[in-house]
């Protein structure tokens, strides 16, 4: 049964864009792990300052086996742990991991 986890990000109100630039650097680098089946990042298109990550996996073992595995801690490094100059300043000023199962909803939208 696929599952669906929420990364909620909090970010100072001038620090989005530079969240979706590192996204965007990392763009495709969970595709072919295992179970994985799609991703999302939503942007607040309000005075909310709160960043969705939306995933979607196979089932719980599928995001677990990713969270332990070397391609997730490469990824979730510091740029002084990666061997960079000094680390960036970090964005996120909270974040909390949200699971869900879907329980109704309909198809694609239609024109």
């Amino acid at each position: 049964m696929t599952i669906v986890k929420i990364n909620a990000i909090t970010v100072p109100a001038d620090s989005g864009d530079e969240l979706a630039r590192r996204f965007a650097a990392r763009a495709g680098a969970v595709d072919d792990q295992d179970g994985f089946e799609g991703f999302e990042l939503l942007r607040p298109t309000d005075e909310r300052t709160t960043w969705l990550v939306v995933t979607r996996w196979r089932d719980e073992e599928a995001f677990q086996a990713w969270v332990s595995s070397p391609a997730f801690a490469h990824g979730h490094r510091s740029a002084a742990e990666r061997g960079g100059d000094a680390p960036p300043p970090p964005i996120g000023v909270h974040s909390e991991v949200w699971s869900y199962a879907p329980a109704g909803g309909s198809g694609q939208a239609r024109p």
